[in-house]
């Protein structure tokens, strides 16, 4: 027997039907206030000497943020370069529209990606000569200068020129007539930690070093190459570290890298994450709760199921650790959290209903959860909480 759908049987009126049209708050979702990060560059640019510029670290997708929204209201707060990880980072912000100054931060060592890099107007963080004479040879070749950032290592053992032998190379760069140098740079690698300040730290001793390699080489005056080293948290210890410009990332997003941050330093968190309950149950006292049994209840309980777990970026580790907020009031996660779900005890409320609003991080009249709350609790950093995030969760601009 044949079988026929016709339109009559299958009638969806008006209801999308293609995946582009879901509500994008119809699960969980991360809304972004441009404002607030708009409103901390111009804190954190009001820190700086008027000669000493702002570049907004926006790698990672702008730390789970959304790079586009995050680059143009740090542009509007006085960002005057941004920083990315990565070629396709870079390409995608051009592919959008944005004509700042952008400088990748990871290594490009193909000639094919280091064209692609000049073709698009991208620079290129260098890290020896090797890379170097390749530029060059790309700058030559289309009769242009190729700009560029030079790198020196001064203690993250990452990328970089070796130390000790930077201001002889950097003679030699000086000859290659295709480039540009547009910046020299170095990266702190524990400006976070306990005595930042103290003479003997890694922090100073870094800037040390930097301070005296400067001392070593020879600026061409009229090139007017950027001297930075900051990150945010350098950035905040003092203007020793702020040279000719700064690269910020976490405190532009509204958290401070240091125990000991500046009060009058009043930074506006710009990411919500919001979830939609599911589902309601109630189970009896002796009832264990998701995988592993790991919760069982010591009473009857009231469960919201929320429609997010480890595969939205949610970290497992963090099960039984963390709250949600609902009209200003704390509910517990129980259980651990799955793939997709989590469940909530709300026993006692009556207001929360399926298709409610819970609140995972950020605000609600003076309950507020942060990024920081669960790095402590799954030992981990702010940085990774928010880069973890992923692109199943829609990022919704509020403002």
């Amino acid at each position: 027997m044949q079988i026929r759908q016709t339109n009559h049987e299958f009638n969806f009126g008006s209801y999308p039907t293609f995946g582009n049209n879901i509500d994008p708050k119809q699960r969980a979702w991360i809304e972004v206030k441009g404002k607030a990060l708009e409103t901390n560059v111009r804190q954190l640019r009001s820190k700086l000497s008027k000669n000493c510029q702002f570049m907004a670290v926006v790698k990672a997708d702008g730390y789970g943020h959304d790079a586009k929204v995050v680059s143009e209201f740090a542009i509007k707060g006085g960002a005057s370069q941004l920083g990315v990880a990565t070629l396709k980072e870079g390409l995608k912000l051009r592919s959008s529209g944005v004509k700042t100054p952008i400088l990748i931060l990871g290594n490009l060592y193909t000639k094919k990606d280091l064209i692609i890099s000049f073709k698009n107007d991208l620079m290129p963080t260098i890290s020896s000569i090797r890379e170097c004479l390749i530029c060059n040879n790309i700058g030559k070749h289309f009769g242009l200068k190729f700009s560029l950032h030079l790198k020196v290592d001064t203690g993250m053992s990452r990328l970089g020129f070796e130390y000790n032998k930077f201001a002889q190379q950097f003679e030699k760069i000086k000859s290659f007539e295709n480039i540009f140098i547009k910046g020299l740079y170095s990266h702190l690698s524990s400006a976070d930690e306990l005595n930042p300040l103290d003479p003997k730290s890694i922090t100073q001793l870094q800037r040390q070093k930097f301070q005296e390699l400067l001392k070593q080489i020879i600026f061409d005056k009229n090139h007017n190459i950027k001297i930075h080293l900051a990150n945010s948290a350098g950035m905040l210890l003092n203007k020793d570290f702020h040279f000719d410009m700064v690269r910020v990332g976490l405190s532009m997003y509204g958290y401070s890298p240091l125990t000991k941050s500046d009060k009058n330093l009043s930074l506006q968190p710009a990411l919500f994450l919001k979830v939609k309950v599911a589902f309601i149950r109630i189970i009896d006292e002796g009832v264990s709760v998701s995988y592993g049994g790991t919760f069982v209840s010591s009473r009857k309980t009231k469960l919201a199921v929320l429609s997010i777990g480890y595969a939205d970026g949610v970290p497992r580790s963090l099960s039984g650790k963390i709250k949600a907020i609902h009209n200003n009031k704390l509910y517990p996660q129980v259980g651990s959290i799955t793939m997709d779900q989590m469940m909530v005890d709300i026993t006692g409320s009556n207001e929360i209903k399926i298709g409610s609003t819970m609140i995972l991080l950020g605000s609600d009249g003076d309950k507020t959860i942060s990024p920081l709350d669960w790095a402590r609790e799954s030992k981990t950093i702010p940085w990774e909480i928010l880069c973890s995030f992923k692109n199943r969760l829609p990022r919704v601009q509020v403002d």
